[in-house]
């Protein structure tokens, strides 16, 4: 293993991974009175927690070299992610065959030597994990390698459909601020959640539709506000579209109010990425004496580099204008003839005109939100009559503060949630 591992060529090789932990312990195997099996302990466990995180199963091993092979970017990687031909193939095809022996690797005679089983033991695994979304990529590439005779067209074919790295195998991230560094962390299990699953608002989610789909396109699409009452579905709006076109490359990035000014340093780590990045900015809104929404203007346009072409901003918001508006902002008002204008006011709404979509959510009326209800109860299995339901829905949105997909969502976990007690 040791020489399998210095043979490779593109493929970096992490002292810290388990990979190489491995390929130290074959090479100190050899003199067992100099090696202690506190090495192999110590993998056990990364393989263990590597199986916990992703929720592996099966050859725990192999999983791990999938996980090796998803997550290097290198020349040979990145050229297929961006749908070229590699530019070192020939030196990727020599590393596909190294990583072939790695992948099939017989820790037989290793363990022999130790006198263990421990990796025996991992290679016909049953966790209780659930598989988050990379892991899900992961283990389809393990059981593809499994199946291969040829590791050079099964990886290049992974590399070409699914991409490589963090930013490849997952759908949405956050940001993580280390020292003045932005990084991006993985949400490991994206809500299951669909734009058929928003129970009306129909004229909004297919502008919403349209305009996504340009930009997956490569055609002219716009910046995206998405306004209105709480709980109408604007948050759920975008978690949906992460799901219906991460497989076409979208990838949703959500950003904090207060990580504004990594802005820049965000946008430029994935520009050259073979994606189409979606900035989301969630319950946005400034009060009058907060100016990081400033950060954002320049970002969206203003700024001597201009904002790159797989990079969009969807935000949402209650308020139209995003920032506070008081009637202060009129007393600094010039009269231009019969022209009146406040630059006050024109600072405060021009952040929102850089949103090229805005897209209203109001509130249901009596009627939509009993329609929510209905088909919500049918859709979870909820036996109250017609008459029953709206009745709790009545009574529930006078008691929790009005109507909204949000709230009939709530009713009908309470529902739920009391059934045995009222049978």
């Amino acid at each position: 293993m040791h020489h399998l591992l210095e043979n490779l060529i593109l493929y970096s090789n992490n002292n810290d991974s388990v990979i190489s932990k491995v390929g130290e312990l074959c090479k100190g195997a050899k003199n067992i009175e100099s090696n202690s099996n506190g090495l192999a302990h110590e993998i056990i466990r990364d393989i263990l927690k590597m199986s916990s995180e992703y929720g592996f199963n099966g050859n725990l091993w192999q999983s791990c070299v999938a996980h090796y092979i998803a997550f290097n970017e290198n020349a040979f990687s990145l050229s297929l992610e961006n749908q070229k031909e590699p530019i070192n193939d020939v030196f990727g095809a020599k590393d596909c065959e190294t990583l072939d022996k790695i992948f099939n690797f017989d820790f037989k005679d290793i363990e022999a030597a130790l006198r263990i089983d421990y990796f025996s033991s991992l290679s016909k695994y049953e966790g209780k994990f659930e598989a988050t979304d990379a892991g899900k990529e992961i283990e389809e590439l393990k059981e593809a390698l499994q199946s291969s005779e040829d590791f050079f067209k099964t990886i290049s074919k992974f590399y070409k459909s699914h991409g490589v790295g963090t930013l490849g195998l997952s759908k949405a991230f956050t940001i993580k601020v280390d020292g003045e560094k932005a990084g991006f962390v993985p949400v490991k299990s994206l809500e299951n959640i669909k734009l058929s699953d928003l129970i009306g608002y129909e004229v909004q989610k297919n502008k919403l539709i349209d305009n996504t789909e340009a930009f997956l396109k490569r055609k002219p699409a716009n910046n995206v506000l998405l306004f209105g009452d709480g709980g109408t579905g604007k948050s759920t709006s975008i978690r949906a579209i992460a799901n219906q076109y991460h497989n076409d490359g979208l990838r949703i990035i959500q950003v904090y109010r207060h990580q504004m000014k990594y802005l820049s340093q965000i946008i430029a780590s994935i520009k050259t990425r073979n994606y189409r990045f979606i900035i989301y900015m969630d319950d946005l809104s400034f009060e009058d004496f907060e100016t990081e929404y400033k950060y954002l203007k320049a970002v969206i346009e203003g700024g001597l580099e201009p904002r790159p072409e797989n990079v969009l901003i969807y935000a949402t918001s209650n308020r139209r204008h995003l920032i506070k508006e008081t009637w202060k902002d009129r007393d600094d008002i010039e009269h231009v003839g019969d022209i009146h204008r406040s630059d006050s006011i024109e600072e405060k709404v021009s952040l929102a005109a850089r949103f090229g979509v805005q897209i209203y959510y109001g509130k249901p009326t009596n009627e939509e939100f009993h329609q929510i209800v209905e088909t919500l109860a049918k859709r979870e299995g909820v036996k109250l009559s017609t008459e029953e339901l709206h009745a709790e829905a009545n009574k529930w949105q006078i008691r929790h503060g009005g109507v909204s997909g949000r709230s009939a969502r709530q009713l009908i976990d309470y529902i739920k949630g009391t059934e045995e007690d009222t049978k």
